[in-house]
């Protein structure tokens, strides 16, 4: 392959900025560009050296610079490779990458470090996406989770499930090559009592998604109400910060305005919508329907009513949006009634969470929070102890894997030749070789790395 190079630090201004070289011709383009204040030539793997770089043709010094060499295999890539740590302004290290290319390596694609990384063996390809999870982590739980994914935790109880399934195979195969030796029985039995323990595993795996959508994706919540209910006050509230405009005027929030927030290590995406009411005014028209779009795909409504007031029409609406949803409701304005706070059966009727606040005087919040955290279950998501599902692909091949298994099954108690069960038997090894990367097309491989950042 190639010798590769890419700035792998942000674009930007910093204090430092590292430009990456792999590959078989790193430690001769390196000689051409670099002159170290210590002569001695000897090449050791994790060290250091200090002085400049240098543009050859011109013997012009481009920065004050360390370069650090990694020798195969014992590299993030298992190649030779180089990082030079420059100054971090934008100009000089796209200079230094300037002279490397003119110097021998060409420039890397996206991710390209890491896949190489995955076709020389080092990673798997599931613990090559995790890595990109680990830089898009939101919160430390997603974090967390993308780590154990990166140490290897999916990898090996997909290993272990594989074991169990090719520890079968060898019987089966020998059931289809030698039927003269009549030990289908026995084959079928244990292949019943394997596909039975495999399934349980793939379903365990399968139900930690819940989970790890919500680590990974966070929790959708939009605030619906009729105008003035204090859906604004409320975002306000809850974020702690003067966010949305609030007004005593009716309509004043037109469009959704969206922020994330954060609920023990969950990220929360907190939306408010326009007050929902029959407006002749097509801005607000537009606004109102945008409401119902957003409350539709949301994972969680919260569902604001002024307790000052009498339910009315618009409440009703509001009412019937969320009878069968998820949803928490929230009577506001607790501060404006003087006597006893009684609730409408319309709302006691709906069987949901209620929860009486004063926005305007951040009275309640906290119970909100808490609502939420336990609607979800997010005390109960533990990723220091629990393999967690969090990639989308793992889990579509989770369930097709599933799926093959009880093929299987049926196959089997259909009394059907030994053969045509392991068709659906070696299906389940390639919807998990899939997910590890030892069954993958090269075109899920590209699709994967293309994802990556420039340097990666």
């Amino acid at each position: 392959m190639s010798t590769i190079a890419a700035i792998s630090t942000a674009p930007g201004i910093g204090g430092i900025g590292i430009i990456r070289l792999s590959g078989e011709d790193t430690f001769k383009i390196i000689e051409k560009i670099f002159i170290p204040k210590n002569k001695n030539k000897e090449i050791k793997g994790y060290t250091f050296k200090y002085g400049h770089i240098i543009n050859p043709k011109t013997n012009e010094i481009l920065d004050e610079v360390l370069v650090s060499y990694f020798k195969k295999p014992y590299s993030y890539t298992t190649e030779n490779m180089c990082e030079i740590n420059s100054h971090g302004g934008n100009i000089v290290m796209e200079d230094i990458l300037e002279v490397c290319l003119e110097n021998g390596a060409e420039l890397a694609e996206p991710g390209e470090f890491t896949k190489r990384a995955f076709l020389n063996g080092r990673i798997d390809l599931s613990q090559a996406e995790s890595i990109i999870d680990i830089i898009n982590s939101k919160t430390k739980k997603e974090s967390k989770a993308s780590l154990k994914q990166l140490e290897g935790f999916l990898s090996k109880r997909i290993s272990n499930i594989r074991k169990k399934i090719m520890d079968i195979m060898v019987d089966i195969e020998a059931d289809i090559d030698y039927p003269e030796y009549d030990i289908e029985e026995v084959t079928e039995k244990k292949a019943e009592d394997m596909l039975k323990d495999v399934k349980k595993d793939l379903i365990d795996l399968k139900n930690t998604f819940d989970n790890g959508k919500i680590i990974k994706d966070g929790i959708k919540i939009a605030i619906v109400g009729k105008p003035n209910a204090g859906k604004s006050s409320l975002l306000n509230a809850l974020l702690r910060e003067d966010r949305a405009i609030v007004s005593k005027y009716k309509g004043t929030t037109r469009d959704s305005i969206e922020e994330l927030m954060n609920i023990d290590g969950i990220p929360i995406k907190i939306i408010d919508t326009a007050g929902i009411r029959e407006a002749d005014d097509e801005v607000e028209k537009i606004g109102i329907q945008r409401a119902k779009e957003i409350a539709n795909d949301a994972d969680l409504l919260i569902a604001i009513f002024d307790i000052s007031d009498k339910i009315d029409n618009e409440d009703l609406e509001i009412i019937d949006l969320i009878k069968d949803k998820k949803a928490i409701i929230v009577l506001n304005k607790i501060d404006l009634v003087k006597e006893n706070i009684n609730i409408d059966e319309r709302l006691l009727n709906l069987n949901k969470d209620i929860i009486k606040i004063s926005a305007l005087n951040k009275d309640g919040i906290d119970q909100i929070n808490k609502t939420i955290s336990k609607i979800f279950k997010i005390n109960e998501i533990n990723v220091d102890n629990e393999i967690i599902v969090t990639n989308t692909r793992h889990k579509n091949l989770i369930n097709k894997a599933i799926n093959s298994t009880e093929n299987a099954q049926r196959s089997l108690k259909n009394k059907m030749p030994m053969d045509i069960v392991a068709i659906d038997i070696k299906d389940i090894l390639e919807s998990l070789g899939e997910i590890t990367g030892e069954d993958v097309s090269e075109n899920i491989i590209n699709e994967i790395f293309s994802k990556f950042c420039l340097g990666k």
